[in-house]
């Protein structure tokens, strides 16, 4: 048997193992290179020509000394002003809020002072007609507003469309016309309070304001007055009369279909309801334009 010699495998010598870093070579060049070439020889020349940043003569580096200090003492005289008049402005800003509360103390101490005056006159005003208005005296003071009213009546609530938005422009309507009403304008509650005084009410208010003979509904940008107070919805209306008479009528009247339309055709929320009591404040101020003397007795008069 003819003996074949044996080979031994030949194997590769390994190779050098790969950096990790080494798909990052521009990195690690800038990492490893952090100043550029060119300024590493500009550094060198200038430390062989003896030439560095800082002067060499006496005289220079006295410049710079001088220099040094008079920047540290600006900084430390503007750290130290800014620190001295920083309690002065505080004070001062503390003396101008104690002066705007004190302001708003009085003013708040004079309107109710006002209110309490406005009260005295009212109640003079009232026993006034009570004393001389004769047969006719309770009638007067009902129909001035007077005085306040308690008694069956009803209550209407009306409001803006659910999705009708505030402010200028706001909301589905924007201009004046019936077309694009989507909140409810002092128009619409003038229909609505003239359609209440037609159909039998004897007293009326909008939201606790007491309407009168000389009462004005407008309007103010988006904000409905009354008597020049702002009103925000939702509207409430107290009318006093025979409710259930009271709310048929004004149901079947042009002024009710009209606010129907506003409810059906623009989303304007509405909402009667028959009360077996309400109560209306009395207006809040009269003022006699005119006035006659009422015979008391017998050749006089008061």
């Amino acid at each position: 048997m003819c003996g074949m010699s044996q080979q031994h495998p030949v194997r590769s010598t390994p190779s050098r193992p790969a950096r990790p870093d080494a798909s990052m070579s521009l990195l690690t060049n800038v990492m490893e290179h952090s100043l550029d070439d060119g300024y590493a020889e500009a550094a060198a020349r200038r430390s062989a020509q003896g030439r560095s940043g800082t002067p060499r003569t006496l005289r220079a580096r006295l410049w710079l000394a001088a220099g040094l200090v008079l920047a540290a003492l600006v900084v430390t005289v503007g750290a130290a002003q800014a620190r001295y008049e920083a309690p002065t402005e505080a004070r001062e800003r503390q003396g101008l809020i104690d002066r705007i509360e004190k302001g708003g103390q009085d003013a708040d101490d004079l309107q109710r002072s006002v209110d309490e005056l406005r009260g005295k006159v009212a109640a003079m005003q009232r026993e006034a007609l009570r004393r001389h208005g004769g047969d006719r005296s309770e009638l007067v003071a009902l129909l001035a507003g007077a005085v306040p009213v308690e008694g069956p009546g009803i209550e209407l609530v009306v409001d803006d469309a659910e999705d009708t938005g505030t402010g200028e422009g706001g909301g589905p309507r924007q201009s004046t016309g019936f077309a694009d009403t989507g909140r409810v304008r002092d128009r619409d509650l003038q229909r609505v309070v003239n359609g209440l005084w037609e159909s039998g009410a004897e007293a009326i208010s909008v939201n606790g304001q007491r309407l009168t003979a000389l009462s004005a509904i407008r309007a103010a940008g988006d904000a409905i007055l009354v008597d020049n107070k702002p009103l925000v919805p939702p509207y409430t209306l107290l009318a006093v009369g025979d409710g259930e008479r009271l709310s048929a009528e004004f149901q079947n009247s042009g002024d009710g279909r009209y606010l129907d339309a506003l409810q059906d055709n623009y989303d304007i929320r509405t909402g009667i309801s028959v009360k077996d009591r309400v109560r209306l404040p009395a207006a809040p101020g009269l003022t006699v334009r005119t006035a006659e003397p009422v015979k008391t007795g017998e050749n006089s008069t008061s």
